[in-house]
């Protein structure tokens, strides 16, 4: 049976991120550089939370595809991470806190006052990805973990250099989350590895991250777009 070698394979998955991430975007340069204004911080702030609100949303539509009990069992974390508990907040409780230190309110978040049409396209087309391709498919999407604590660790120290009027304080879901999304990249892996036995549901995991980062692009696209016209 023709199949990548699982070192292959993962390289595959990797080079994806290399060649489609979107820390190459202009719009992540522009921040790291520390040429955007407030307004545009703002804009970007109250869009990325309509993406963040809805990975919980993917991840019990994940949950609810996965026959696999092992993996429901730890992907379960993923939502608990990102919900937060009574006594814990999670990355949408940060999130908004962080929109709090941009100067953002809670209800405009919360109610998508901001939110621009390219990038809840975006996000709903991979909440149906999600919902629509193999159980399998949707953890390959959920790989960009791989790439995003390198990136995460870069916006935090452009943040805290170049962006002084934000409280550091506003700062809590950067510093928490790289540990996390390696945690969860390592998961991802392990389940592909293991469910991606043949040649074509290898190069189906590709696509669906393939697709994934092109989510991502798509939202910063219509992000710089708007800040560049305002």
């Amino acid at each position: 049976m023709q199949r990548w070698s699982p070192d292959e394979f993962i390289e595959r998955l990797r080079e994806v991120g290399q060649s489609r991430y979107h820390d190459k975007h202009p719009f992540h340069q522009r921040m790291h550089e520390g040429t955007l204004t407030q307004e545009n911080i703002q804009c970007w702030v109250a869009n990325r939370f309509y993406y963040q609100k809805n990975i919980p949303v993917k991840d019990a539509v994940l949950l609810s595809r996965c026959p696999v009990r092992k993996i429901r069992r730890q992907w379960i974390q993923r939502i608990i991470d990102h919900d937060g508990t009574e006594t814990e907040p999670g990355g949408i409780e940060k999130w908004l806190r962080l929109g709090e230190g941009v100067g953002l309110s809670r209800d405009e978040l919360e109610q998508d006052r901001h939110l621009l049409p390219g990038v809840r396209f975006s996000v709903d087309a991979y909440v149906q990805f999600v919902a629509t391709r193999s159980w399998v498919e949707g953890v390959a999407s959920s790989l960009t973990e791989l790439f995003a604590p390198k990136l995460m660790t870069q916006r935090l120290a452009a943040l805290e250099e170049h962006y002084d009027w934000i409280d550091p304080a506003a700062f809590a879901y950067f510093r928490a989350r790289p540990p996390l999304a390696t945690r969860d990249s390592e998961h991802g892996l392990e389940v592909m590895l293991e469910y991606c036995q043949d040649l074509e549901s290898q190069q189906q995991a590709v696509a669906a991250l393939q697709f994934k980062c092109d989510v991502l692009w798509a939202q910063l696209d219509a992000i710089h777009v708007h800040c560049q016209d305002e």
